[in-house]
């Protein structure tokens, strides 16, 4: 019999900023930009249950937030600190099982199947793991354990904060049918709207219902798919190395920039903050990307492939900075309101080179007045070194000659 658990931190992000600042504790706090600086443009990245008593909820608009709760305690977002924490919560999940599943830093599946006598029962299991990641890093994850997958990830939200459901074999459809129907995956607000019209508000009535009775007599994969999930058919197995396609980082700002030189220094910044992720995830791609939005949400992109993978902070700023100036040579007098940069056509695993090692490809000798990849790729090293050992206080400069 299968076991599957899903374990997703609860408020993330927040949670880490009340672990490093215990004084902000059980005030309002929103994770997010700024709203009493610029414009007060942004959306809220996530916020503690303080904050929610007030209606504040993820992705709302930062200027919403903040009419909600003048009050509330405004931090920018850390990432750097968000993913260390992040490695040591996936840590702790691969010492209950080797198949892991990250969906995202704060949540993941994990098949822990034939795993009973090493941890006895789910709830055992589900208590096991949370004192774990209690005691190991100061926060709370909620739990949801069932033999369907998705059953799993519905079941870890609905007792949050701290916690535990388990769905006992055989119970799922009894467990799915009183929920409505928006609890489905791949049920947006206009499918929801949709069932509502035919008169199905919950998982259970859908359940009931035949396939041809559905919207557009159920023909097409989604509803298929929703009719499934509904009467907890979900085989899909936990995928412990699933891809990741494109890394990107993108910011809205407070004011509308039009100064070429500081927004060439935000592509540097985006550069910087992109490059360490890169480092981190050893995402290895060829394809970069350059997104902006002009005042007025028009928004374009420019990209480049490049034979070999952009792996080192000066690629990065190498490519951005050209894409940049072909941007730049149309962009005339108009303001910027969002830059962003992505690194995308993943090289597939079978295909992934240790970068710098013997064979690698790179030469290492000097060209063109850069330095080699290989002595950007221990430079970068180094920074990061320095950085995460005393607070992200060096920055680079534009190049390393």
């Amino acid at each position: 019999m299968r076991r599957i658990l899903h374990a997703d931190m609860d408020a993330f992000y927040a949670a880490i900023e009340e672990l490093d600042h215990p004084d902000w504790k059980d005030v309002p706090l929103v994770v997010g930009a700024d709203p009493r600086k610029g414009s007060g443009r942004g959306v809220v990245s996530t916020c503690n249950y303080a904050a929610r008593r007030f209606g504040i909820r993820s992705a709302m608009a930062i200027r919403r937030a903040y009419e909600l709760c003048p009050n509330a305690i405004f931090v920018p977002p850390r990432m750097e600190r968000y993913m260390e924490i992040s490695e040591r919560i996936m840590e702790i999940f691969h010492h209950y099982s080797p198949l892991v599943e990250p969906l995202s830093l704060d949540e993941a599946f994990l098949d822990c199947s034939g795993t009973d006598r090493l941890f006895g029962d789910a709830a055992t299991l589900g208590r096991s793991l949370k004192d774990s990641v209690r005691s190991e890093t100061g926060l709370i994850v909620s739990i949801g354990i069932s033999a369907v997958k998705f059953i799993a990830k519905i079941a870890s939200d609905l007792e949050k904060p701290d916690g535990l459901v388990v769905v006992q074999p055989g119970q799922e459809a009894a467990f799915l049918a009183p929920l409505p129907v928006e609890r489905l995956w791949g049920a947006g607000p206009e499918t929801c709207k949709k069932l509502r019209e035919h008169g199905i508000s919950t998982i259970g009535e859908l359940g009931r219902r035949e396939l041809k009775d559905l919207p557009g007599g159920g023909q097409g994969k989604l509803w298929k798919h929703l009719h499934n999930l509904s009467r907890a058919l979900d085989d899909r197995e936990v995928v412990s190395s699933r891809q990741r396609k494109s890394i990107g980082e993108e910011r809205t700002f407070g004011t509308d920039i039009s100064d070429s030189d500081r927004l060439r220094q935000r592509i540097m910044d985006l550069c910087s903050e992109l490059a360490y992720r890169i480092r981190k995830s050893s995402f290895q791609g060829r394809t970069i990307t350059v997104k902006y939005r002009f005042t007025g949400f028009e928004t374009h992109t420019r990209s480049r492939t490049e034979a070999e993978v952009i792996v080192t902070e000066g690629q990065l700023r190498r490519l951005a900075l050209d894409l940049w100036e072909e941007i730049e040579e149309r962009r005339g007098d108009r303001s910027i309101r969002l830059l962003g940069v992505q690194v995308s056509h993943a090289i597939r695993e079978d295909q992934q080179q240790d970068l710098f090692g013997s064979g690698s490809g790179f030469s290492s000798a000097k060209s063109d007045g850069i330095i080699s990849l290989e002595k950007e790729k221990k430079i970068d090293s180094a920074m990061d070194q320095i950085n995460e050992r005393f607070g992200k206080k060096l920055k680079r400069g534009l190049s390393h000659n």
